[in-house]
């Protein structure tokens, strides 16, 4: 058994994919994170990241992976269509996602953006083996010693946030929610418990979310200042603002940056292609089984 617990970063923004020369630096693809623990590859999220992850996949077949939906609004499916390694024969693919407030699976809501005239190619075209199960928030999931906890998100059409456990390390994927004005959100504070990484939608500034010309108050999304708040109150140890607006460039973000550390050491921008490690105790057996 690998005893090691990463985070790779394939997709890092919201809404929309923005690629150009103003977001180099962060990148502007749509969200995906891929989780590598203990052996396992767990993904959060098919964004436009997902594609490239699934190019990098191409030299390691057969792959198994368990794939997370927080929810299925475009910019987090949108990359699944174009996730090459679900079009080998071989692979297997573990896809989870709760069930949408219309009654529909997550299976369903995929299949439907493949469906002409959106796609040219059905989902059943698709020759990995795909394996569907639904989430519901609340209950965790477990794979093998992985314990995944799941919670429900404020956002509009609702969404699901994850923790992963695994020998004393946990890292939280918070993305698309919207804060409370008057309060921390209790399901959020649950899953960022002293946790090693936590992974906040932090689309906003306060004051791009309470501007009086363009208010965002009701997107579904919630700002750095919000997720520095948090992490406070959960004794994270690092926070990951995530989830960027495509209107920010790099310099806008770098300065955000700056502004978050100073708030909350340990704070770091989502980047793409950025690696982190979550620190566990495997036991030894664990670590150098007997021959």
């Amino acid at each position: 058994m690998e005893k090691k617990f990463t985070v790779h970063f394939w997709g890092v923004r919201g809404s929309i994919p923005c690629p150009g020369t103003n977001t180099v630096r962060y990148g502007g693809n749509t969200p995906c994170v891929e989780m590598r623990v203990g052996g396992k590859r767990l993904i959060f999220d098919g964004g436009t990241g997902l594609h490239v992850l699934g190019q990098s996949l191409m030299s390691k077949m057969p792959i198994e992976a368990h794939l997370f939906f927080t929810h299925s609004h475009w910019d987090h499916m949108q990359g699944f269509p174009f996730f090459t390694p679900g079009f080998v024969k071989g692979n297997s693919i573990h896809i989870y996602g709760a069930i949408a407030p219309d009654g529909s699976t997550v299976e369903q809501r995929l299949n439907d953006q493949m469906l002409h005239p959106n796609f040219p190619v059905p989902l059943q075209i698709m020759q990995s083996n795909l394996d569907f199960y639904d989430v519901k928030p609340g209950n965790p999931i477990y794979i093998n010693e992985i314990k995944v906890e799941t919670a429900p998100l404020n956002h509009p059409g609702e969404a699901v946030g994850y923790r992963v456990n695994w020998y004393g390390g946990a890292a939280a994927y918070i993305t698309d929610t919207e804060h409370f004005p008057d309060k921390l959100d209790e399901n959020i504070l649950y899953l960022a418990r002293n946790a090693d990484v936590l992974i906040y939608d932090s689309t906003y500034t306060d004051e791009e979310y309470n501007s009086p010309r363009s208010p965002k108050i009701g997107w579904g999304h919630s700002t750095w200042q919000e997720a520095v708040k948090m992490a406070k109150a959960a004794n994270v140890k690092t926070l990951v603002i995530y989830h960027h607006d495509p209107a920010h460039d790099d310099d806008f973000l770098d300065n955000v940056g700056e502004q978050a550390a100073a708030e909350y050491p340990g704070t770091i921008m989502a980047r793409e292609g950025m690696i982190l490690d979550v620190p566990v105790s495997v036991p030894l057996s664990e670590s150098f089984p007997v021959s």
